[in-house]
This record gives C-alpha cells, sequence and structure tokens, in this order.
C-alpha cells in the first residue's frame, strides 16, 4: 500500500473512531510498527491527528469526558440554565430530553412541573426524574443498546422510536452550538438521537454553558436556523461569538 493510500485509510479510520493505537493502525495497514510511527508523525504535521499514549486521536474536538466528571464542571451554570429553561415551558406538555450533565440537571427542575410526559434517552435523566415527586410526571425511557460510557440508550431502535412520536419541545444539550454550524456533538450515536428528536419536535432549545458557544464539534444534529432559543449563563455576555447570535435574530435566554 502506497504511502498515500495509507494516508487516506488513517483518515477514514479516525472519522469514525474516537482513538486508534498503533496496533490497531499496523493490522489495518498490513505494515509494521515503524511504518505506522512514520506515518502517524507524517499526518502529525500536517495537522490530521495528535498522538497520544499509545495511539493516536483526530485533530480538533475531543471526546467529552465521562458524565460523572461533566455533572462537576461548571455546576453552578448549568444549574442556572435549567431553571431558565424551564420558564420556557408549560405544565402538561411532552418533551424530549436527551443524555448529558445539563439536562440531567434539568431533570431535577423539571419537577416544579406538573402531567408533563418527558421522552429521554438518558439513564441518569430517567433515574432523576423519576426519583422526584414520584408520579408527578410521566417518565419514558427509550429502548435501545445501552452504552455505560455514554450513560444512555442508542442505536436504531431508539431513534424508531423516537420518531413514533411528536414533541412539544426538545431540549438539547450539545457539545458545542455555533451561529453558522448549528448544534453539534462528538459521538455519531448520541448525535442521531438528538437530530431525531430535532425533527419531531415542534421547538428545539438548546441549553448549552458558555464554554460551548461558537465551538464546532464533528458531527452536525440541528442547523442553526431549526434552533428556536438557546439558554445559556450569564458568563456568555463575554464570549464574542455570542453576538452572532443576537444578530441572527435569534431568541438567547440567560
Amino acid at each position: 500500500m502506497l504511502q498515500e493510500e495509507r494516508f487516506i485509510r488513517i483518515r477514514a479510520l479516525l472519522a469514525t473512531l474516537a482513538r486508534l493505537d498503533t496496533e490497531r493502525l499496523a493490522q489495518e495497514l498490513g505494515v509494521s510498527r515503524e511504518t505506522v510511527r512514520r506515518d502517524i508523525m507524517a499526518l502529525q504535521e500536517q495537522g490530521v491527528l495528535r498522538r497520544v499514549h499509545g495511539g493516536v486521536i483526530a485533530a480538533g474536538p475531543e471526546p467529552e469526558p465521562p458524565l460523572a466528571v461533566r455533572q462537576a464542571v461548571r455546576a453552578k451554570e448549568k444549574r442556572a440554565i435549567a431553571r431558565a429553561a424551564v420558564r420556557l415551558l408549560e405544565a402538561g406538555q411532552t418533551l424530549f430530553v436527551d443524555a448529558g450533565s445539563t439536562t440531567t440537571i434539568l431533570a431535577e427542575e423539571l419537577s416544579a412541573l406538573a402531567g408533563l410526559t418527558i421522552v429521554t434517552n438518558g439513564l441518569a435523566v430517567a433515574q432523576r426524574l423519576a426519583a422526584a415527586h414520584p408520579g408527578r410526571n410521566e417518565v419514558i425511557l427509550l429502548g435501545g443498546s445501552v452504552d455505560p460510557a455514554l450513560q444512555a440508550t442508542h442505536g436504531g431502535a431508539t431513534v424508531a422510536e423516537i420518531f413514533r412520536l411528536r414533541a412539544d419541545a426538545a431540549l438539547l444539550s450539545p457539545v458545542g452550538v455555533h451561529a453558522q454550524h448549528g448544534a453539534t456533538s462528538f459521538d455519531h450515536r448520541e448525535a442521531a438521537v438528538a437530530r431525531a428528536m430535532a425533527q419531531q419536535a415542534q421547538r428545539l432549545i438548546v441549553l448549552a454553558d458558555h464554554s460551548k458557544i461558537g465551538v464546532v464539534s464533528r458531527v452536525c444534529y440541528a442547523e442553526a436556523q431549526r434552533i428556536d432559543t438557546l439558554v445559556t449563563d450569564a458568563g456568555a455576555r463575554a464570549v464574542p461569538a455570542l453576538a452572532d447570535w443576537k444578530a441572527a435574530g435569534r431568541q438567547v435566554v440567560m
């Protein structure tokens, strides 16, 4: 296999896998480890990938940390975002809520309303909802494949269930949100679920703390013009990218 062909193959693998180890690359390409190391060095100089211990990852946005880690980061801001989002809702509505640290906090705040039907793929979201005032709201956990790292269900079965339903609003928390590139996720499986929820909801509400404003990750699941409301924290006032949202005339709630 020629070097250029190997480069194309490595790029293709990185487009679908978050991380590749040197041994896996050698097997995929049918070459020695030494050849793989030379290819990695060349691609790193081109800005295609980054070397990490034992392998490589794609250059650009990195995978999100585990949910337990994310819940402890900017928790105060996420709580404020969740409370602001609840004020946009009404009792008796049907909601889609995806998995994430911000939406897990949102689950606790949703108990302020009654008669909601909340459809989610988030395991932690469903647990928090069910524990807060049992019987106050109906909680539907979507079926599908379960990934302990994502703390969520995903896959074709999950998406198929979503397309059998309609919701008044979808409340989604992306890896990044950009005035031109929309709401994005790093994981293709999470993005597929979020995309289906966005399509099946009358209103799309994106919950993103200030660190996510202007950020673009690997997979777009909702174009910017499809987002009805962006809910963020006061720290976003210092983020230049927020001005693009306001210039486009889109609703921003802090």
